[in-house]
């Protein structure tokens, strides 16, 4: 009975309207808490993977003490094949073999994803980030 677990794709219709015709976002991408631009329009493509998030937080606020991470599964991401793409990013240290994409200013995070195994694939979960 695992059916407590909300579908956290808030709607095609809301999605629809961030994304072009070739699948790439329309609007830039921000940092939900300070407003920073993290993705320009046209530089991500809007893709559905599976990927276990930890809860959102400063930096320096994470505890692992207990070796449980509170997160969300969010299959939502915006798709970049570049860390140069993009504007406003900071990585954490690594974390098995992935690496938590944050905002560089305000430093929460994470907003998205990046598996060292696949230097090409940098994920930013919509869920965690607003579009302007």
């Amino acid at each position: 009975m695992d059916s407590n677990q909300s579908s956290r794709s808030e709607g095609s219709a809301e999605q629809s309207s961030l994304v072009s015709e070739d699948g790439k976002n329309i609007k830039s991408v921000v940092c939900q808490r300070c407003g920073s631009k993290v993705l320009c329009a046209g530089t991500a493509v809007l893709t559905e993977k599976e990927l276990f998030l930890p809860s959102m937080r400063k930096k320096n606020n994470i505890n692992q003490s207990d070796g449980t991470l509170d997160g969300d599964t969010l299959t939502a991401h915006w798709l970049v094949d570049d860390m140069y793409t993009f504007e406003n990013v900071g990585f954490t240290k690594d974390v098995g073999k992935v690496k938590y994409l944050i905002c560089a200013d305000c430093e929460i995070g994470p907003i998205g994803w990046h598996s060292l195994d696949d230097k090409k694939s940098f994920y930013v979960a919509l869920d965690r980030v607003n579009h302007e």
